[in-house]
């Protein structure tokens, strides 16, 4: 029966087993046989899947001579509250020199590059 409960966490993309026996309890689902769902074991997949990375070590010295030389870029989304503009993705540049910040807010991911060539050529003409 273990074996079971096991595949069914699987089956519901990982959900805690509190979750299963709620749906259980209340069948809520179609075919989840009535099986003790047990708390406390960890499953590998989810164990591995809720670690965080560890942080560089913050630089003590510049290494870029001047502004633009070096960019470090992150993108996120989509987030759970949109802009006011109902952007849901945000597209960040920090320039190593100056740690001057963009933040370019996105209605899709696929507009990434063409936002990016934008900046860009905005820079350029500076």
């Amino acid at each position: 029966m273990h074996d079971q409960s096991w595949l069914w966490h699987k089956r519901l993309g990982h959900v805690n087993m509190d979750l299963i026996s709620q749906l259980n309890k209340n069948e809520l689902v179609r075919g989840l046989p009535k099986i003790n769902f047990q708390k406390g074991k960890v499953c590998e997949a989810c164990q591995v899947g809720k670690q965080i990375k560890n942080s560089f070590k913050t630089k003590k010295f510049i290494s870029t001579t001047r502004p633009l030389e070096l960019l470090h870029m992150d993108f996120f989304g989509p987030s759970r509250t949109p802009s006011l503009g109902g952007k849901s993705y945000a597209y960040v540049i920090v320039d190593d020199f100056s740690r001057y910040t963009w933040v370019l807010f996105l209605i899709q991911k696929n507009e990434t590059f063409y936002e990016f060539s934008k900046f860009c050529n905005y820079m350029y003409k500076k």
